[in-house]
């Protein structure tokens, strides 16, 4: 469902890594974008900043994967 097949994997990392949840949007990953929207900023105000990259890099890492399926 809103997948997108000719998304470039390396591409979709850049940009969850850069905000999260942009590379699941481009990978037509609506709903984790959204997840990753939410929880990132969630992680960087509630650790008070020490998890937020945790968050960045699973981010980019899901989009990866996701593009790459």
């Amino acid at each position: 469902m809103g997948r997108n097949p000719t998304a470039d994997p390396w591409y979709a990392a850049v940009l969850s890594l850069f905000l999260p949840g942009v590379g699941q949007f481009y990978t037509g990953h609506f709903v984790w974008g959204i997840v990753w929207f939410v929880i990132t900023p969630g992680m960087w105000l509630g650790t008070g900043g020490c998890l937020g990259w945790v968050c960045h890099v699973l981010a980019a890492w899901q989009a990866w994967n996701q593009a790459k399926a």
